[in-house]
């Protein structure tokens, strides 16, 4: 019944998403082809962003696997997160990513995650869960990140 429920969140999120193509909070994919060149030949360093939610900037490390190469490409971008089940944002891409999923068992705060392959989710809240992520990264330092995306939808942008 849960699944469900958030396949009908997802779908409705979609569907609002390119409604309302001209509001804030679009994805502004603003991605420099010379900052993207780099595709899988990051060989086992990985790679760190920032995330700005309101006047909060966090930096995040990604993890080096085709997931974040892929997420990499499309940076930078704005784009408005839904809260979900009050531990987690997420967001709806247009295109799917490359995925290799696995259920790490706990979701840890901050990890940055895609569900299927084309739902991004920024956990706030550690719980156990059953369900399978592929991962993308870790925000570095958590301590304010809970307070900065608080209990509504919220802008995020993530840059390089």
């Amino acid at each position: 019944m849960k699944q469900k429920i958030l396949i009908l969140l997802l779908v409705f999120s979609f569907i609002t998403v390119f409604d309302s193509c001209d509001k804030v909070g679009e994805v502004q994919n603003n991605a420099n082809t010379e900052n993207n060149n780099t595709g899988n030949n990051t060989g086992n360093m990985n790679t760190k962003i920032k995330i700005k939610i309101g006047s909060s900037t966090f930096n995040a490390t990604l993890e080096n696997n085709a997931t974040a190469d892929a997420f990499k490409a499309m940076l930078p971008m704005t784009i408005t997160m839904k809260e979900l089940n009050a531990n987690e944002k997420y967001f709806d891409f247009s295109t799917s990513l490359p995925t290799n999923a696995s259920n790490p068992g706990t979701i840890q705060t901050a990890d940055l995650m895609l569900y299927g392959s084309r739902t991004l989710v920024l956990f706030y809240k550690s719980f156990p869960t059953p369900y399978n992520y592929t991962k993308l990264g870790r925000i570095d330092y958590t301590a304010e990140l809970s307070a900065a995306l608080g209990t509504r939808n919220v802008i995020v942008s993530f840059e390089l």
